[in-house]
Formats: structure tokens, sequence, C-alpha cells
């Protein structure tokens, strides 16, 4: 079983915990955690895209011209896709990209990217992390002290307003709920700040 130190706020070590083999000590699957991301990417995208097709624009009642006899070409509709103003072929119309991935394959790539964050030594477990009132100035001394002030996601068991509005204001700090960690996220940030209940949590839900 893999085993960490554990850290106060002013990043003095106060312990050791070991963490469930299952959730933070596996081989990594790249596969799997390729899979996720793009899966949650797709449903990041918004999908409001729409062009109108030739019923939609406006116009279009009458032959331009008659068939025969002019010398042009023949046209039934100046709503054509081949006539300026007409519609588009094949419009792009608002639809939901998002799709999911069966449970066991989304559970094995976020243990996959934990264990990652272990095996890098970019897990950071700490005995409990509050604030008595929101202040940006304490957010960044607990981190500083951490060796974490770089792009860091703060995971905690529950939601802690405090800490929440002491971290909205830096550009490279994510606070996230135990039962709201995902692979994204913890991809993107380099190091992950992590309490002693909140891991608990995520080898109960995971393990």
């Amino acid at each position: 079983m893999p085993k960490v130190t554990v850290y106060n706020q002013s990043g003095s070590q106060v312990g050791d915990v070991e963490l469930a083999e299952a959730v933070f000590g596996i081989t990594p699957n790249e596969n799997v955690v390729h899979d996720a991301v793009v899966m949650q990417q797709a449903s990041l995208r918004q999908g409001t895209h729409k062009a109108k097709t030739r019923s939609e624009v406006r116009g279009g009642g009458a032959k331009p011209w008659r068939q025969k006899g002019t010398g042009r070409a023949r046209h039934g509709s100046n709503r054509s896709p081949i006539w300026t103003g007409g519609g588009v072929i094949f419009a792009p119309t608002p639809r939901n990209y998002g799709y999911k991935l069966p449970k066991k394959v989304r559970r094995l790539a976020l243990r996959s990217v934990l264990s990652s964050k272990v095996e890098e030594d970019a897990l950071i477990v700490v005995d409990e992390l509050s604030l008595d009132v929101p202040k940006t100035k304490d957010m960044v001394k607990i981190l500083s002290s951490l060796s974490a002030d770089q792009k860091t996601l703060v995971v905690t068991a529950d939601h802690n307003e405090n800490l929440v509005k002491s971290a909205n204001n830096l550009p490279n700090v994510k606070t996230l709920v135990a039962n709201g960690v995902n692979v994204l996220d913890v991809i993107n940030y380099d190091k992950v700040v992590i309490t002693k209940e909140a891991v608990e949590k995520l080898e109960e839900v995971l393990g």
C-alpha cells in the first residue's frame, strides 16, 4: 500500500497515512484515461451552432426567370445553396455532444489518474483545511507552506464556503468536494491538495 506524509496547514509533518492500493496504487490505464478525457471534453461542448438550410431562409417563392429562352442557366429558387443569401448545405444544427462511459470505466480512469499523482509525488494530504474568514492571502500562505503554489486542485470532504471564496481569486487554484473529483481536473492541475477525510471518502466510493 502506498504511504504518504500527512501535513497540517502550516506545512509541518503530523504523521503518515496508508492509501488504499485499489484506488491510489494501481498501474495507470492510459487508454481508459484518454477515453474519459474525451468524454468530459465532449460534454463541455455547447453545441449551439446553427445555420439555415434552404427551407429556412427567407424568399424563394417565385422562380427567378422562366425555364427556357433566356440564355441563362435554369433555376427554380434564389434560395438555392449556390446563390448568394441562399441556404447552407448540410447546415449545422444545435445538438448535445455529451455521452457516458460505463461506470466501471469511469472509476478505473479516476483511480488511474489518482495513482499517477501518487507516483509523481504530486498528491499532498493534509489533516484538515479550514479558514475562519474568507481571505485570499491566507489561502496563498497555506498553499505556499505546502509547496503547492503551482496549478493546484484543492479537494475537501464537504463544501467549505470560506475556503472556496478564498481560492476564487487565485487563477491557478480550483476547489472541489470529494464526490466532484473528476479525471479532467486531476490531469489539468500539477498538484492535488486533499484532506485526510476526503481521501477516506474517495476510497469508500472507488475502492
